[in-house]
């Protein structure tokens, strides 16, 4: 058994480590370098000049790859405070542009219908117009009066007559080239990413930072709420009674306008995935107005949906002005080596090419696992499953625990489309579970980030070293790990091996797929999922040969690597010094 020290580590959660000599590769070195201790700027001075200040420090050492990379952010931060000013003047004009439209839209559409029933179009109909009418409302009967072809081609007119009258869509200014940084595990690309993105705070307006998992699941989420509201006939009573109702015309001018109104959103209703990426960055408390960043961390093309989906809202954001940051430990087109949907995602490489500049971190070396050798010791991965160590397992739970007041609680967790987690073992922010709870059920990353948002430490134990038999309890471990880290919980484990022998497979073969999306109980995902992939007939099964390399053991040793990676990190004096800065536990109002 490994000698254990150093438990008080846990139960500090913060005490000022910064006299060490430390390393690069870190969440809390990038998100802290402006907000830890310094005093605060009036304007930042960007990612170039807090990396070199952090190497002077000693608290980095020098990597001329990683001074490369940012240079680069350096030049692109630069030119984002007229970039910012330029979208400001964009969305004023496009908000002008777009209320002009729809008032004319309305206008025309008001003047169609009295034509038509000028001409005795309508002559016809019965009586009983008011009453269907009130039926269309309330969603019991869809009214078409000009069904198929002629409600298209009456659309197509309409808009051609607005663009003559209110002109085309403001020209969007011309975006910075944003940057897609990939490389192997540990040589600080997301570190370098996160200083980006602390420094634009306060400079861009609509700032975004996912981790993949995080972003399907916004998606997801976004998807099922578009749907939700604009795929039910009733949202449509709305929109009707808001503008149609009340006009001071014929009832069946009223129901064909309510038709035509309706025909519209059913077509935005096809474009489900642009109408997604329209809302997927803006803050809804705020004004459209500004520039936008997202900064998109371990970027993955896991499954036919994440490259549809990806497709869709990635080149929606790129040719609307956003300004993207990506990680991966890939080149983008070496992405997708299953060949799923070939043509959709070579389109989609072939924008983010365009609006990108691809750079790869050539450092070989994991600064993680450097840091760790640097550092004092603190053990908060136990090994093996012995009673010593069970023994000392439980001794640190009851620190920590006698800490925030000693009483135990089950938890119930939302989650997202109603379901909940439950969580067995808490006590204020400090929450205890076993593998085979965590992993050992049809759970995902959704699950994993409500945990990870809600309990600052946790305690996990009987972890089983990982074979080709529990292959699906390894990917959901996986899972589970980027997320802890993500959110910069603090762990303590108890497992049946060291970190390095966690994932080395059995005889019986290797693991795989173990960065597939999981959502096995959320039904509404699936039938979202579906209504996605039915879009041009796309099929949701790669090439034979690409069954052939998911099998082969080259995409699951990225995802070991970075695991492994990370558990190693988590134990060092610098990521926990972090837990109380940036994990949103501290952060709630009081």
């Amino acid at each position: 058994m490994r000698k254990v020290s150093q438990i008080s580590a846990v139960v500090r959660l913060g005490v000022s480590s910064r006299k060490r000599r430390l390393s690069n590769g870190f969440h809390f070195v990038a998100r802290s370098c402006c907000t830890a201790s310094d005093p605060p700027n009036p304007k930042p001075s960007g990612p170039l000049t807090s990396y070199s200040k952090l190497v002077e420090q000693g608290r980095l050492q020098h990597d001329p790859y990683q001074e490369k990379v940012a240079s680069a952010f350096q030049n692109l931060f630069g030119r984002l405070e007229h970039f910012e000013k330029e979208m400001e003047d964009y969305h004023v004009r496009l908000e002008e542009w777009e209320k002009k439209r729809e008032e004319e839209r309305r206008r025309l559409m008001v003047e169609e219908a009295e034509k038509k029933e000028e001409d005795g179009v309508w002559a016809s109909m019965n009586k009983q117009g008011q009453k269907l009418l009130g039926r269309w409302v309330l969603g019991r009967r869809q009214m078409s009066v000009e069904p198929g072809v002629g409600k298209w081609v009456s659309y197509l007119n309409r808009e051609r007559k607005l663009d003559s009258i209110v002109g085309s869509r403001p020209a969007i200014p011309s975006a910075p080239k944003g940057l897609y940084i990939y490389g192997n595990v540990g040589c600080g690309k997301t570190m370098l990413m996160d200083m980006f993105y602390s420094a634009t705070d306060g400079l861009i307006r609509h700032r975004q930072r996912f981790h993949f998992h995080e972003a399907m699941l916004k998606i997801n989420e976004q998807m099922h709420k578009y749907w939700k509201e604009n795929g039910e006939e009733k949202s449509s009573q709305y929109s009707v009674s808001s503008w149609i109702m009340n006009l001071p015309v014929d009832e069946k001018v009223k129901e064909w306008l309510a038709g035509e109104e309706f025909y519209k959103q059913q077509l935005q209703m096809k474009h489900i995935l642009p109408a997604v990426a329209d809302k997927f960055l803006v803050d809804q408390q705020s004004s459209k107005r500004g520039a936008s960043i997202l900064c998109f961390d371990e970027i993955q093309t896991v499954d036919v949906f994440a490259i549809v989906a990806l497709s869709g809202i990635m080149s929606r954001l790129l040719t609307t002005g956003t300004v993207l940051v990506a990680t991966s430990n890939r080149a983008p087109r070496e992405l997708n080596q299953d060949g799923m949907q070939k043509e959709i995602f070579d389109k989609f490489i072939s924008k983010l090419e365009k609006h990108c500049e691809i750079i790869s971190i050539g450092s070989e070396v994991d600064y993680r696992r450097v840091a760790a050798k640097n550092s004092v010791e603190h053990v908060h991965y136990l090994w093996p499953l012995n009673d010593g160590v069970m023994e000392e397992f439980e001794k640190m739970w009851r620190q920590v625990t006698d800490q925030y007041g000693g009483e135990i609680n089950s938890a119930t967790l939302p989650v997202m489309f109603g379901r909940t987690v439950e969580v067995p073992k808490s006590c204020k922010g400090v929450a205890r579970f076993t593998f085979e709870y965590l992993c050992g059920r049809p759970v995902g990353a959704a699950d994993y980030i409500a945990v990870a948002k809600n309990y600052h430490t946790i305690f996990i134990s009987e972890i089983p070293a990982m074979s080709m038999e529990i292959r699906d309890k390894a990917r959901r471990f996986i899972t589970l790990v980027d997320e802890l880290y993500n959110h910069h919980c603090c762990l303590v484990s108890c497992a049946e091996t060291p970190i390095d022998e966690l994932f080395q497979g059995t005889a019986e073969g290797t693991l795989f797929d173990l960065e597939s999306f999981q959502f096995e109980t959320e039904t509404e995902d699936s039938r979202l999922r579906r209504d996605v992939l039915a879009e041009g007939s796309i099929s949701a099964a790669g090439s034979p040969s690409s069954i052939v390399k998911m099998l082969s053991g080259e995409e699951e040793m990225f995802a070991f690597a970075r695991a492994a990676s990370r558990l190693i990190e988590m134990q060092t004096p610098l990521y926990l010094e972090g837990v109380r800065f940036l994990h949103p536990h501290f952060h709630q109002p009081k």
